[in-house]
């Protein structure tokens, strides 16, 4: 592990079921680079936390410049942990990602040739809800490449450009900051790392939220808003060519998927079983896409009591606000590829 590296988590928490099962992990994560957990839950449960978490984790707050300005308590985190650390290479995670040792080494050696890794992420375990979110996953990869909660970031890079806005979509505007400054990205998809999967509650309350990310990639949303459409003009055909329709949507959602899941040594990750479920996503995007534009129609999607407008900045107006922050890297034209690591990870 490159001695210039550091693990940042931002916390927001307003119960602590799974405190146990983070502790856990923060005491192997130690063992393996130094860790900044940046906590904005209540005090009591900061207390709590304090407790918990081995001693070799730096705790601390969001400190105010921040917080100030931004909807998203992640970015302030982000933000705190980068200005709080002197490493240059950043590997910043949500509180339910859960690293190998071998899975963060290869993340931060990719960190000496880019601005910015995306590695990919596979749910472990997989109750019902995760396969159906991972099929999702799968019909990203099929056409280009996930986001995961996940990524690892040159500090220099990301303290060069400011910060980031505080959008919905944080992992996407991040991504896409540093790209308009002049900074390279490096997609790995298939560097596996685990990640705990949401109880069914919190999955089925992220539906039209996961939904409004959309919004900031107009060619996928337009795509997604086509598919309500396509299914009632179905609906409308005979029974017997209504149900042909039917079968030929919903076989083509699961090969897609079957692709994705393919692509990358991703077999080695995503069971079969999550390619199934692609029907039932489409059909749930479908409908959700159409209630998270009411939302933006109506002000903004609600988020931590406030309302957030902006899914993610596009790309012609952060390069005109960040263009020029960091030197042209000529290797960042090749990095920006998807990359076959040959190196599944799994946790």
């Amino acid at each position: 592990m490159a001695h210039d590296a550091e693990y940042v988590l931002p916390l927001r928490w307003t119960g602590d079921s799974g405190l146990a099962e983070l502790s856990g992990y923060l005491h192997r994560l130690v063992g393996w680079m130094p860790v900044i957990v940046v906590d904005g839950s209540e005090e009591n449960l900061f207390d709590r936390h304090r407790a918990a978490f081995p001693g070799g984790v730096r705790h601390i707050r969001p400190d105010l410049v921040s917080r100030t300005g931004t909807g998203n308590g992640k970015v302030a985190g982000v933000m705190t942990g980068a200005s709080t650390s002197r490493a240059e290479f950043l590997v910043i995670a949500d509180d339910d990602v859960r690293y190998t040792r071998e899975s963060l080494a290869a993340v931060v050696h990719y960190l000496k040739s880019a601005d910015v890794v995306r590695p990919q992420n596979y749910f472990a375990p997989l109750p019902w809800h995760a396969r159906w979110d991972t099929a999702r996953t799968l019909l990203n990869r099929a056409w280009s490449a996930d986001y995961p909660g996940t990524l690892g970031v040159r500090r220099s890079a990301l303290l060069a450009t400011g910060g980031y806005a505080g959008v919905l979509f944080e992992n996407l505007e991040l991504i896409r900051t540093i790209k308009a400054a002049g900074g390279s990205e490096r997609i790995l998809p298939d560097l596996f790392v685990a990640r705990r999967p949401p109880t069914a509650r919190h999955f089925l309350r992220q539906r039209v939220r996961q939904a409004y990310d959309d919004l900031a990639q107009p060619r996928r949303l337009a795509a997604e808003l086509a598919l309500l459409p396509a299914a009632a003009g179905a609906a409308l055909l005979p029974a017997r060519a209504r149900r042909a329709a039917i079968a030929l949507l919903a076989g083509a959602a699961v090969a897609c998927a079957e692709i994705g899941r393919r692509r990358h040594n991703g077999s080695a990750v995503f069971p079969a079983s999550a390619a199934w479920f692609a029907p039932f996503w489409a059909a749930e995007r479908a409908v959700c896409v159409w209630l998270a534009l009411a939302f933006r129609w109506s002000g903004g999607m609600p988020y931590a009591g406030r309302k957030l407008r902006t899914a993610a900045h596009s790309e012609a107006k952060l390069l005109l606000l960040h263009g020029g922050k960091l030197p042209h890297n000529p290797a960042g034209q090749e990095a920006r590829k998807p990359e076959t690591t040959m190196n599944a990870v799994q946790a």
